[in-house]
């Protein structure tokens, strides 16, 4: 087959997009997008073009914008082009420049596609087979795991790259065939890029000692790609298998992950959605022969053991100071709201709900203190004349150290009145003798 017939029948056997499908191809001025733009024209598709102008080679940028503008003039297409400000965008965001051109390119192309107003289904790229081995060898060496291996995809939601079957030099044979003008960037033969030093010196280096290094690569670039769906499919199983969600945890029974085959492979997978590293799965495994309490850090999340669970739980970053309570009031913190209200005696019944607390009002004087429990802090539950640490009253309950860490008190007088959610302080019970009572409802955030 021609490369043609070969861009066809790659498009149906991908399911790539249909002949009723209105494209925006991504085009540089490039023989690789030049060629998509070719291909698209002579297989009947109906297209528009992209054009980045980075403005980071001077005079050279322009040229290319130049040509892409003659480029959609002779296919009779419509041409949007969007100038960057690249240097002044890294700069700010601390990234290369290299990233800062992805990131705004794809950007950029997400808001075309997005447009309810605009009629572009997909956005092409002409991305070939060259550009997923380099893909593949960059991920290979960066230890970016079985995901990294696959290469680039054909299709990612609505950005498309049909040319992945394709050899750079199939493109140039194409472009030379039906005399297609594009234009060369200098920087291509820079070797300070990571992928132009793969393209330009390594490469080369391996095809003297592998001829066939280049197809072995692309057939290996199928396989990975089948091989990651089953992995894939393996990991949602075991996950399946050990993710309990309770509230906003995440629970992991310790026995049944330790009999998990491949521990740390499935481990991995599954800490890797909460900000955890590679190389933080070892510290994961580690926690499984730990003692109650030894936790690890993510930028987001903490997985913390607690008996025979390991837990995951987001790191909260909202302020955990103190609450001044002056009276009366709707008081917001981080676990809810407080609703304090005084009532008649005679007015209500006796709630028997841990989310409620009913205190004698004659034995309370404002102001009150809502904060978190510190070591060290005990009161007289409910019930008992002698007073309890509120560490030992935890560990009666069995609280995780998770539960532990979000237990808020109401303080009065340097007496802790009720921990909230939890029990109050006999000391300010009902009794018989009680006129008033102060009601203190949690409503629980959601």
């Amino acid at each position: 087959m021609n490369l043609l017939e070969k861009f066809r029948a790659n498009i149906q056997n991908e399911n790539l997009f249909n002949q009723k499908d209105v494209l925006l191809i991504a085009v540089s001025g490039g023989v690789d997008s030049v060629v998509l733009c070719e291909l698209c024209k002579q297989a009947g598709y109906d297209f528009a073009i992209a054009h980045c102008n980075f403005q980071l080679r001077g005079d050279e940028s322009n040229r290319d914008e130049t040509f892409v503008k003659t480029l959609a003039a002779k296919y009779s297409v419509e041409v949007l082009v969007n100038k960057f400000e690249t240097n002044a965008f890294a700069s700010a965001n601390k990234m290369s420049i290299q990233v800062a051109a992805r990131v705004l390119r794809y950007g950029w192309f997400k808001e075309l596609i997005n447009d309810k107003t605009s009629s572009y289904k997909y956005l092409l790229t002409a991305h070939h087979a060259n550009d997923n081995i380099e893909t593949l060898l960059m991920n290979f060496y960066k230890g970016t795991g079985i995901t990294g291996l696959r290469g680039i995809l054909p299709k990612q939601g609505n950005i498309i790259r049909p040319l992945l079957f394709a050899k750079k030099e199939e493109l140039v044979a194409f472009a030379k065939t039906n005399d297609l003008s594009f234009v060369e960037d200098s920087s291509n033969a820079l070797d300070k890029y990571s992928r132009n030093y793969l393209r330009n010196q390594f490469i080369p280096v391996v095809e003297k000692l592998y001829p066939q290094a280049e197809e072995n690569l692309i057939d290996n670039l199928h396989r990975f790609r089948d091989i990651e769906i089953l992995y894939q499919q393996s990991i949602q199983l075991h996950k399946k298998k050990l993710i309990e969600q309770k509230g906003n945890e995440i629970h992991i029974p310790v026995l049944k992950l330790k009999k998990t085959v491949p521990l740390h492979s499935v481990l991995y997978e599954i800490l890797k959605d909460f900000g955890f590293t590679a190389k933080q799965t070892d510290d994961a495994i580690h926690l499984l022969d730990a003692e109650s309490g030894k936790y690890i850090l993510s930028s987001s999340h903490r997985l913390i053991k607690n008996r025979n669970w390991l837990i995951i739980a987001a790191i909260d970053t909202k302020d955990t100071g103190q609450i001044l309570i002056e009276g009366e009031a709707d008081v917001d913190f981080i676990n809810g709201q407080l609703e304090i209200k005084k009532i008649v005696n005679k007015q209500t019944s006796i709630v028997n709900n841990q989310t409620v607390a009913q205190l004698d009002f004659a034995t309370i004087q404002y102001p009150f203190l809502l904060r978190k429990w510190k070591k060290g802090d005990y009161f007289y539950p409910l019930g008992m004349t002698k007073k309890k640490k509120l560490s030992r009253f935890f560990g009666d309950l069995k609280l995780s150290l998770l539960q532990k860490e979000k237990i808020w008190v109401i303080e009065m007088n340097k007496k802790i009145i009720w921990v909230v959610g939890y029990r109050i302080d006999d000391r300010f019970k009902l009794s018989d003798q009680t006129k008033e009572i102060l009601e203190i409802k949690l409503i629980a955030s959601k």
